[in-house]
């Protein structure tokens, strides 16, 4: 069944009853069928994905283009520091670790481009340095720099990659040494002492449990166990823990290892990743470890009995979050939360019930409209929603404060899961509306920057600033979305952390 083209913007989008029906026999033979193929043991030894380089869509092609703009703006303005300021071409530093380069390591090499690749490896090589005296958080230090260490090594079995990896992952491991084993926020890299974050006692729920896949990995590869048996406990630990319906709040506290009194509940900032790495981990683990997965479906059920809920008027599923305690419904739901769709899908694919298919295409659709549904094509970085009716005839709405987008790729990373398990070509098309979007509003003559304002195509407030996840999350998943091959990056032999950064699985 051939697909409408949609171009105009009254045809932007299909019913959401036409698109389950789509290649309905393809999502049954194609996704259920086919989800124990590849999958035995076995798979320790990993070698790269066969095809690199291959032929260029015509969407890749322009993708690729897009990626060599923004390094070389990077290259230009900002090289060696984390971040690249393209309207006033100067850089901003974080965490003084190259963030840009190294999140950008493993999209370079998967584009093929040798040049670029080239030039960051010798930069890794002979300028990245841990000896840093200061503080750096642990869980974006592990899912940007470890874990892309860990992917780029992996691809191309450089040795340098992994001695990096190495070096870092000994300094961060200081993290640990907490009251519980539950790992403090910050690190210094230098004295290697661990602390609690400048903002409160406490550690971000999703900041603890988003480091497993990469210490893992690092174990793996050198054989030293020490790395994953700190993140083993932590999430045995987690799993133990009362929970409310599978769902978890948002703080707990490093030294007694016990969650945050009345801490929110949700799926979007501080929250989301638990869910993805209960699902990733007992992938990555060859599925053997079997309480990720009963806590993952569990969660699931939660997410279905207490934060689902529809729009008026047009019965959008969204996920909402749980304030006071757990206690109090809010409608409102992040940009964060759309990498959603993507994990329930791979989790069918898994072998996960089949009814998590249907929230993954209803979710998806509701977050490929909180972008198409704005002026610019770009999403907001939060989404109120309507649950009774208010005359107006719109099913969300989006507040001042929140009109921003950050050049997020949670909705791109789901689009790319749906269409690499469905072959549904819709997710590519709305994929490549939102890329016109970021080549319309966020594309700038040295790079590209956030916008402040998603609402509007004549005042978008840029905010000059390039994070260093358009690159190594953004025009990746936009990469693979538009990939004829999707066998290149099959999700039987790789996981993708929450970085982007595809890591191998284990039979065990």
């Amino acid at each position: 069944m051939s697909l409408p083209t949609m171009r105009s913007p009254q045809h932007r989008l299909l019913p959401l009853t036409l698109l389950i029906m789509l290649e309905k026999e393809a999502v049954e033979n194609e996704v259920f069928a086919k989800k124990d193929e590849g999958m035995r043991e076995g798979r320790d030894q990993i070698v790269p994905p066969p095809g690199l380089p291959q032929k260029r869509t015509t969407r890749q092609e322009a993708i690729v283009a897009a990626m060599k703009h923004a390094w070389k703006g990077y290259k230009t303005y900002a090289w060696g520091h984390d971040h690249l300021k393209p309207i006033s071409r100067t850089r901003n530093d974080w965490l003084r670790l190259g963030l840009t380069l190294i999140d950008a390591l493993d999209t370079l090499w998967i584009m093929d481009l040798k040049e670029e690749f080239s030039e960051a490896r010798e930069w890794v090589s002979t300028q990245l340095h841990f000896n840093l005296n200061q503080d750096v958080n642990l869980f974006e230090t592990t899912i940007r720099v470890l874990g892309g260490l860990l992917s780029t090594y992996h691809l191309t079995k450089e040795q340098v990659f992994l001695d990096k990896a190495v070096d870092l992952g000994d300094r961060l491991i200081a993290g640990f040494n907490s009251g519980s084993g539950v790992p403090f926020a910050d690190v210094n890299l230098y004295s290697r002492r661990a602390s609690k974050p400048k903002w409160g006692p406490d550690s971000s729920t999703s900041e603890v449990t988003t480091i497993q896949l990469e210490f893992r990995d690092l174990s793996r590869i050198t054989g030293n166990p020490i790395y994953e048996e700190k993140v083993n406990f932590v999430s045995e630990h987690i799993h133990k823990l009362p929970k409310t319906e599978g769902l978890v709040p948002i703080f707990i506290n490093a030294q007694t290892g016990q969650w945050r009194s009345h801490s929110t509940i949700t799926l979007g900032a501080r929250g989301d990743s638990y869910y993805e790495y209960l699902l990733k981990q007992w992938i990555q683990t060859g599925r053997t470890k079997d309480y990720l997965r009963d806590d993952f479906n569990e969660s699931v059920s939660g997410m279905e009995h207490l934060l689902a809920a529809r729009t008026e008027p047009s019965n959008l599923l969204f996920f909402g979050e749980l304030h006071g305690g757990s206690k109090n419904f809010v409608n409102k739901m992040d940009e964060l939360t759309c990498y959603l769709p993507g994990t329930l899908a791979l989790g069918v694919h898994y072998g996960m019930p089949k009814h998590h298919m249907t929230l993954a295409e209803q979710l998806m659709y509701t977050c490929t409209l909180t972008w198409l549904r704005q002026p610019t094509n770009l999403a907001p970085e939060i989404t109120y929603f309507n649950t009774q009716p208010t005359g107006t005839n719109e099913d969300f709405f989006v507040k001042n404060n929140d009109a921003h987008y950050l050049l997020r790729p949670e909705t791109i990373e789901s689009l790319w899961y749906m269409y690499h398990l469905t072959g549904n070509k819709t997710y590519q098309d709305w994929g490549w509306q939102m890329f016109q979007g970021i080549e319309t509003y966020c594309r700038v003559e040295n790079g590209y920057t956030s916008i402040g304002n998603v609402r509007s195509t004549v005042d978008t407030k840029p905010k000059d600033k390039m994070e260093s996840f358009f690159l190594g999350e953004t025009l990746k998943y936009l990469y693979l979305l538009f990939m004829e091959d999707q066998s290149t990056f099959s999700i039987d032999k790789w996981v993708f952390n929450s970085e982007a950064h595809p890591l191998p699985i284990y039979s065990h």
